[in-house]
């Protein structure tokens, strides 16, 4: 699955940036930015989430963890000086209906990954949801996948 979504990230970006598309470093950047908006959500540093959102980097993108590491504190700081998801949101309204369910699935592995779903952790990936076109019913999808994975472990 990841593989398939490295390959259509591969083939948008590739597309030439004329037409609207985005580049990839500005796509990588704004998932790395909303992973860093849930996990600040609950206003706590956990170093499971910081692991979380690094994991879920390198499977999205198909990058290093060094890369995703460096990704990640540019997110913090450009997070930190956002208003609003839109700034991060508005950059990814053009993926495939796969690949923002694939995102919203990362956004919840990160809420889950210090074994407590905030209510504002789970408001941040709900509007992140309804911003970039997820139907509510693939919201639920993915919230109910990502409790499932850790049940089993």
């Amino acid at each position: 699955m990841f593989k398939q979504l490295r390959t259509i990230f591969r083939q948008v970006m590739n597309e030439g940036t004329g037409g609207g598309a985005v580049d990839t470093p500005t796509l990588h950047l704004s998932m790395a930015c909303l992973l860093c908006e849930v996990s600040n959500a609950d206003h706590s540093d956990d170093p499971r989430e910081l692991q979380a959102k690094r994991h879920q980097l390198v499977n999205l993108l198909d990058i290093s963890e060094e890369n995703a590491d460096a990704l990640i504190e540019k997110a913090l700081m450009q997070s930190k000086s956002s208003v609003s998801l839109y700034d991060f949101t508005s950059k990814l309204r053009s993926l495939e209906p796969e690949q923002r369910f694939e995102l919203i699935e990362a956004m919840w592995q990160v809420a889950y990954a210090d074994d407590v779903l905030d209510p504002m952790e789970e408001a941040v990936i709900r509007q992140v949801a309804e911003l970039i076109y997820v139907d509510h019913s693939e919201f639920i999808r993915a919230k109910i996948a990502v409790q499932n994975s850790f049940m089993e472990n």
